[in-house]
C-alpha cells in the first residue's frame, strides 16, 4: 500500500507482494491530483506536490502521467472532482485504524468503507476517535548502502531532522511532516540512498496481538481495505510477533 505504517512492516515479513503496478500509478496519480487540487499545479510552491511527484519519481511514473495528473487537478483538463475523506475505527482486538482515501463519490466510498469494517468484525469510529493515538510525520527509508548508522545520523540531523532508527533493511529518517521534502533532498544531495519518503501517521504506542485468531482477523480487514480502489494509505498500531505472523495463512 502507499505510505508508511507497521502494516507494511508486517506485509514485508510475510513476504507479500508489492501492490500491482496498475494500482500503484493509479494511487500516485489521484496524490498528485489532489495535492494539485488543493495547493496550485506549481510544485515550487506547492511542498505537497512537489513531495507527491518525487515519490511517483521514484516509482518509474511516466513524465506524461504525471503531468495529466496535475491537469486533472487543476482543472486543466477534464477529469472527476477528487475529495479526501479520513476514516478512524478499530479492528478486533481493540487496534486503531486510520483510513485515508481519495474518492470523486464520498457516499459510495463511505457505505463500501463501513461495508468492510462491519464484515471484518471492525467498527468505525467518530471523527477523533483515534487519531489521538497518531502524531503526524514524515519518514524517510534509506538503504544501507556502504554508510554506517552515524553517517545517516549526522547528515538527517543536520538537514533538519529528528530521529533516525536502524532497521532490518537499512534505515528510518524521521521528521515533521513540513520538513519532509527538504530533508529527502538533503540526505540525496549527501549522496545517502534514498529509497522511499513519505507522509505517515506514526502510532503513539503499539497493541500487540498475542492471539493467532485475532491477529487473522485484522489482517484480513487490513487487506481488505488495502484492495479497494479509493484508499490511499492505511495506518495501524497492529503489532505482532513473528510466530503469530508465521501461523496465520
Amino acid at each position: 500500500m502507499a505510505g508508511h505504517s507497521h502494516w507494511a512492516q508486517i506485509k514485508r515479513a510475510k513476504g507479500a507482494a508489492d501492490a500491482k503496478r496498475g494500482q500503484l500509478f493509479s494511487r500516485l496519480a489521484r496524490e498528485i491530483s489532489m495535492a494539485a487540487k488543493l495547493g496550485g499545479g506549481d510544485p515550487a510552491m506547492n511542498p505537497r506536490l512537489r513531495q507527491a511527484i518525487a515519490t511517483a519519481k521514484a516509482e518509474s511514473m511516466p513524465n506524461d502521467t504525471i503531468e495529466r495528473a496535475i491537469k486533472k487537478g487543476t482543472g486543466e483538463i477534464a477529469g472527476a472532482a477528487l475529495e479526501e475523506l479520513v476514516y478512524e475505527g478499530y479492528a478486533p482486538g481493540g487496534v486503531a485504524l486510520i483510513v485515508q482515501t481519495s474518492t470523486d463519490n464520498k457516499n459510495r466510498t463511505a457505505a463500501e468503507i463501513r461495508h468492510i469494517f462491519s464484515k471484518h468484525n471492525g467498527s468505525l469510529g467518530t471523527p477523533g476517535s483515534v487519531a489521538w493515538m497518531f502524531t503526524p510525520r514524515g519518514i524517510i527509508i534509506l538503504d544501507p548502502g556502504q554508510h554506517s548508522e552515524d553517517d545517516v545520523m549526522l547528515a538527517a540531523l543536520d538537514a533538519g531532522a529528528d530521529d533516525v532508527r536502524a532497521t532490518a533493511d537499512g534505515f528510518e529518517v524521521l521528521c515533521a511532516p513540513e520538513k519532509l521534502y527538504p530533508v529527502t533532498e538533503a540526505l540525496r544531495s549527501s549522496g545517502l540512498p534514498v529509497r522511499k519518503s513519505t507522509f505517515a501517521q506514526m502510532p503513539n504506542n503499539s497493541i500487540v496481538v498475542n492471539d493467532a485468531t485475532t491477529a487473522a482477523q485484522v489482517i484480513k480487514l487490513l487487506d481488505a481495505l488495502d484492495e479497494h480502489e479509493d484508499v490511499q494509505n492505511v495506518f495501524t498500531n497492529f503489532e505482532a510477533s513473528e510466530e503469530i505472523l508465521s501461523s496465520i495463512t
